[in-house]
This record gives structure tokens, sequence and C-alpha cells, in this order.
């Protein structure tokens, strides 16, 4: 959370998630050569052999046409025919997070990590080898609120349906093999104690903590060093009846496939799940006191970290606050926090803002690192930024830069299957209309300077900062004067 590179692109949030960064995996590119022959292959005979053929190519951007319907087992699904590749994407989004995690904090992450690791007949290099033998890729991923698996396959019924058939197993019926449990807890712990080398990652936690406090936000998703050796493989397997059922899973699909093989996809998956509801909607948490407070560590720089409670994914106030987010720093050059602490003075590589939306409200945050002498001097520029912001909100020209920007870089949105599937699967999960993405566009493009600026004021207050930092208590120096040429280079690099 501490360090988070984000592109100069107007973020949906969609599946956030610097909270919610997704790990499923797809496909790694191969030779830009061989893909182009590949693609050139799919257009003219609809037919491959492997997904590995289509790395480094997507498909050009399209009207979404969206379909949606409910399975028998009550399995929300939505859907986009998509015949220009001869493949599917199929993303499965439960309300399995580690907000549900309840006293066992790290449950979800586990019993995620476990889906793959062992089916009836199958482990976990059975497994992998027959998803690769399909030219097939599976991938799934935990984070606050959500839990995913993915798959992504040729959509021909010969590679198809034996996919899916394992697809299936691995989602529905995991065997959760001890061996891997035991395995997978070791990892965790031992990146329990990564962490503690990690100064941002300490920031992080510890300013979740003061944000949320009893709230299950608060707590890491990963857990913590207590709580994972006393998780159990029948809670495990609890977790899976509960949170894994039919009722409780959105189904995004994406690509060639007609409406019918998508019910038939759908009723597939949904079938094979545990039967039972949604899950009950996470309540809001209790707005903290604002606070200030340092992590002693040994080291040449500080973290920083300035957060406060922002919105949930339905606010209607959302496509102003990313606007004038992106304005403030949510992107790479150009940001006022970019060019205050950055351009002019040298004193960070980097400084992001965002709102992370959640099914409850989730953060706004400010993070950079500095040198540890600076440290104050740049905690107080960053909020004084921030304060000025909020008192004039952007100018003109900076908000029609921003919108030409949003235009130019929209489309990358549903550039790809892999893209559209992300969206379908947010907008399922978080109850967002189908008309979304055009929605967000027409609003963005029509917000005023005054819409912005109310907005920000709305939801954002400089009295209200819970402030972490972390690094190493020295005596401060005076910030250099903005110049157009900063005497010192920037540091603040990422430290591992």
């Amino acid at each position: 959370m501490s360090e988070r590179k984000t592109p100069r692109l107007m973020l949906l949030g969609l599946i956030a998630i610097a909270v919610i960064g997704s790990t499923a995996l797809y496909l790694s590119p191969s030779a830009d050569s061989k893909a182009s022959e590949a693609l050139d292959n799919a257009k003219t005979q609809q037919k491959l052999q492997s997904l590995a053929e289509l790395d480094g190519k997507a498909p050009a951007s399209r009207k979404l046409d969206v379909q949606t319907w409910s399975t028998a087992e009550g399995a929300k699904v939505l859907f986009v025919e998509a015949h220009e590749l001869p493949m599917f994407d199929m993303r499965l989004i439960f309300a399995a997070g580690s907000s549900q995690d309840g006293s066992a904090s790290g449950l979800a992450v586990l019993t995620n990590a476990m889906l793959n690791e062992g089916v009836a007949g199958k482990d976990v290099g059975a497994i992998a080898q027959g998803f690769e033998g399909l030219g097939a890729d599976f991938g799934n991923g935990a984070f606050k609120d959500m839990a995913l698996a993915s798959l992504r396959s040729l959509s021909a019924a010969d590679k198809r349906e034996p996919a899916l058939k394992l697809f299936s197993e691995v989602i529905g019926k995991p065997t959760f093999p001890a061996d891997s449990f035991a395995r997978i807890k070791n990892q965790m712990l031992a990146g329990f104690e990564y962490q503690k080398q990690n100064p941002g990652k300490l920031a992080s936690l510890e300013l979740m903590k003061r944000l949320y406090g009893d709230h299950p936000y608060a707590h890491s998703s990963d857990g913590n060093p207590q709580s994972v050796p006393k998780i159990t493989l029948a809670q495990l397997r609890e977790f899976h009846a509960k949170a894994y059922a039919a009722g409780n899973v959105v189904i995004a699909l994406v690509g060639d496939l007609s409406r019918a093989e998508a019910e038939a996809i759908a009723n597939q998956v949904s079938s094979a799940l545990p039967k039972g509801p949604a899950l009950a909607k996470i309540a809001q948490p209790q707005e903290p006191q604002a606070s200030v407070n340092h992590i002693e560590f040994p080291s040449k720089q500080t973290n920083l970290l300035l957060a406060q409670l922002g919105i949930d994914r339905d606010d209607p106030d959302y496509a102003a606050l990313s606007m004038g987010n992106q304005i403030l720093g949510g992107g790479g050059f150009g940001t006022r926090l970019m060019s205050e602490v950055r351009e002019k003075r040298g004193l960070t590589y980097g400084v992001y803002s965002g709102f992370s939306p959640m099914q409850a409200r989730g953060p706004f945050m400010i993070n950079l690192q500095t040198r540890a002498e600076m440290s104050e001097g740049t905690l107080k520029l960053v909020q004084d930024v921030l304060a000025e912001y909020l008192k004039t909100g952007p100018t003109q020209k900076e908000l029609d830069d921003a919108k030409r920007e949003l235009a130019g870089s929209f489309p990358l949105s549903t550039a790809s299957n892999a893209d559209i599937v992300g969206q379908l699967g947010a907008m399922g999960f978080y109850n967002l209309p189908l008309s979304y993405l055009d929605d967000f566009m027409r609003q963005s493009q029509s917000l005023t300077v005054e819409q912005v600026r109310d907005a920000l004021n709305k939801h954002l207050s400089t009295d209200k900062m819970v402030i972490v930092t972390a690094g190493p208590t020295v005596p401060q120096k005076p910030l250099p004067a903005p110049s157009d040429k900063p005497a010192e280079q920037p540091l603040g690099v990422p430290e591992h």
C-alpha cells in the first residue's frame, strides 16, 4: 500500500483495489513477431492450439453489449460476446475477502491460495499440468472485499470443455491437502519476517489499524504471525462452504461464445459450487480520530502516509472525486503534489494520492518517501498543497487537460478480454448499472471546476488526517526553495 506506481491514467477503481491489486495470472508476453503471426492466423482461420500464440496482443476497443442473468443457484452473471479471437475469459468474484475473516485473520487468503493445491485424484502439479496441457490459464487472489478465481481458455469445445471441468473441480471441490497447507502457512510466516525489514509495509499496517479500529478492514489480508499458525483445515473447509457458495458469486464472461454457450458455462460453474446465499454486506466503519504516529526505523529515508476515510464504491460523487484526485496526485508528472514536492524541490521520486472505494468506505491516501532529515518539512508541504487544493479546486486548464487525458486513455479500460472481464466483475460485485462505463465517461466530461471542488470538500478535510511515518529520528533541515531546477536529485526510492 505504501508504494504505488500508478500510471497517469484515470483509474476506474473497479478491481481496486491499491488495496486490491489483482493477483489473477494471465500469460506472460512472448516475442512480438510470433504474436503478430499468431494473430494473423487467428483472424483468417479462427483456429489456435494454444493461448500462448496470442500473448502480447489484444483485441481492439469496442462498444460493450452487456447481458446479465442469474443461474438457478443464485449466481449473478454478466456476459459480453466477443468473437474477434477464438478464446474466452471468465472471472469469478466472491464476497470472500479478508473482511469476512472474523477472528481468524488470514483465513480468506489461505482458503483462496489452497483452491488449486488439490482435487480428487490430482495434486497441485497435476492441476497445473492439466491447465497447461489445454493451453488454458488459471488465476486466483484474495483481498479486502473479495476473492477471485479466473480462467482463460480457447473457445473450441475440445479445449473449453476439459478446462471448464478442471476449473469447476478446483473452485467447487478443493481437497485442501495437509502438506500444501503447511507449505503455504510457512510461506506466509516467512513473509511476516520480511515485513519487519520493510518500513513502508510497517507504516501501511499501522495506518489501517489507526484508520479502521475494530472494523474488518483494519487487519491485513495476510493475517499476522499470531493468527495464521492457529488456522485449521476445518476452518478452511467451513469458510469455503460458506463464502464460495453459488449465491455469493458474480460470474463475468467475455469472449468467443454464444449466449447459449455462456449460459451453459455459467450453469456448470454455478452448480459445481457449494449451495448457499450471499453473505451480508460489510458495515460502514466509524470515523477515526485524527492522529500523527511514528514508527522508528533505521534508514536514510522516511515513509509518509496520510489517509482518511473516503467513499464506498457506489458513491454518486465517484466521477468528480476521481477527476479531482487525478489532478491532485493520481498519476505521474504534472499533478499538484508531484509538481510541488518533486519537480520544484527534488524531495522524492514520486508522491501519489488516491481513493480506494470498496463495499464500505475505503481509504483516501497520500504516500511518498523522502530524506529523513527533510521529513517534517515535506509532510507539512504535502498538507499545505492539499489544503490549498481543497480551498481553490482545480484550475479550468487542469480540469480540461484531465478530461482530454481521460478521453484518450479510457479506451484502454476495454482494450482486451481481460480488461473487460475485470470491468464486468466489478460492475456485478458492486451492483453498478450496466451502463456504468458510459455513465462514468459522460459524467467526467461534463464536470465543472465548482463540482470537482465541492465533491472534494464534501469528502475530504485537512483536520481528519490519520498520519503514519516510518523512519529514523534525526535533526531536521529546512526545505529548499522551489526552483525549476532543484539543486539536489530526488531521493525517496523504495527501500527493499
